[in-house]
């Protein structure tokens, strides 16, 4: 008897916890409704594009979108061979449309064009937009693209790459999606490569579109490819369950001995990434943080705030940035290593998507990422521990009750 309570208070127990994310959750989301509706245009720092040497390469960093596409489509009104483009969002606005034109007068000229996009991540874009010109060969990536089947099938998760690739010879990667929102209003950053490692862009593409292209044609495989290149690609593939990327980081931080600069969009670290880099700060490294203080996903800034305390208590400085969405994936540490990429630290990047970052050995680049770091901290309130201690209860309590989704984000 006494067992059959102890069952059911349990089950009362569990219920009446779900009903309070549950609702925690809906409360959240309306008032993110309610802010987004009152917020503006706030302009923000952003470095000019220059354009410097790496090895063979030659590489340029991006931190405003309009620059970015002008390049972009630069690139392929340019191109002569072929075009490689894969995206995760791709808004049918008016920066949309340019992109889709863009291809189209290319085909015309007869360049080949291989466009890969996401179904899940554009349900709120009118299908229509995604009718394309039937010379585009094009890959919608949905949920169980690439499944393999067997005994042991691993889910191959959402595509939220990045990536350009023209004519084999100029590359283009990083966070930005396609479309109006992002050419103004949100701090991103990119990277074009133009020389041999443009060619690892190229086969991350090809390896991705050959194993999920089922009735398309099969691409070939870049030929150029160097062994000795500071610039090397790092992606995840959940479809044969390789993640490279969190791995990169967990071994980057252990190395650190100066500092480790981060600006990620969304900070929900995994136990190891938070110990990691709490314990760089213990030995002394100078870890610092940009996150954005308003995200465009609300519940994941409360279940980042559940990390704060930590990280502040063990001496890791975080940044917020003010007025605009900070949706950077970006590292540098050590004045030495540098990765550009689409990977956040959370775990639908690390552990679930299909994910590209570039990673750099170059004490130039580092240094330019540097300067792009102390200008976007220019645009931050940096967070004390005593000011995080002294905020209210009831933000207290929320992130208790969110803490359990920490690990499904």
């Amino acid at each position: 008897m006494m067992v059959d309570r102890l069952k059911t208070a349990a089950k009362v127990g569990v219920a009446a916890f779900a009903a309070a994310q549950a609702v925690t959750v809906g409360g959240l989301l309306l008032l993110d409704r309610q802010r987004k509706r009152h917020r503006g245009h706030v302009p923000f720092p952003f470095a000019e594009p220059t354009e410097m040497r790496t090895g063979e390469d030659r590489v340029t960093v991006y931190t405003k979108g309009r620059d970015l596409y002008d390049d972009m489509l630069a690139a392929i009104d340019a191109a002569q061979h072929t075009i490689l483009l894969e995206t995760y969002i791709w808004k049918g606005d008016r920066v949309g449309m340019q992109f889709k034109h863009a291809l189209t007068a290319a085909v015309d000229r007869g360049v080949a064009v291989y466009v890969c996009y996401d179904v899940f991540a554009n349900l709120v874009v009118p299908q229509r937009f995604f009718r394309f010109d039937p010379r585009i060969h094009v890959l919608r990536h949905r949920p169980w693209t690439g499944a393999r089947a067997g005994p042991f099938v691993r889910a191959p998760g959402l595509n939220h790459r990045k990536i350009m690739v023209v004519d084999g010879e100029i590359g283009f990667i990083g966070g930005y999606n396609i479309g109006s929102l992002y050419a103004t209003r949100w701090r991103d950053t990119h990277m074009r490569v133009r020389g041999p490692a443009a060619a690892e862009l190229e086969n991350a593409f090809v390896d991705y579109w050959n194993s999920s292209r089922r009735e398309h044609p099969a691409l070939p495989q870049p030929t150029n490819r160097k062994w000795n290149s500071p610039i090397t690609v790092v992606r995840n593939v959940p479809s044969i369950g390789v993640y490279p990327i969190r791995y990169m980081y967990l071994e980057t931080i252990d190395r650190a001995r100066e500092r480790i600069w981060l600006t990620h969009a969304y900070l929900i670290p995994d136990d190891d990434l938070t110990y990691a880099l709490v314990e760089a700060a213990d030995r002394g490294v100078d870890v610092r943080i940009i996150v954005p203080a308003e995200s465009n996903h609300i519940v994941a800034d409360w279940l980042s705030r559940g990390y704060y305390h930590r990280l502040l208590s063990r001496g890791v400085r975080l940044f917020l940035y003010q007025d605009a969405m900070v949706h950077a994936k970006t590292a540098t540490v050590d004045g030495l290593w540098t990765t550009i990429g689409t990977a956040n630290l959370d775990q639908l990047s690390l552990t679930g998507n299909y994910e590209i970052n570039l990673q750099i050995l170059d004490a130039d680049l580092a240094a330019e990422m540097e300067r792009i770091f102390e200008m976007d901290a220019g645009n931050c309130i940096e967070l004390t521990l005593e000011e995080w201690n002294t905020r209210p209860v009831a933000m207290k309590i929320s992130e208790a009750v969110l803490a359990p989704m920490r690990p499904l984000l």
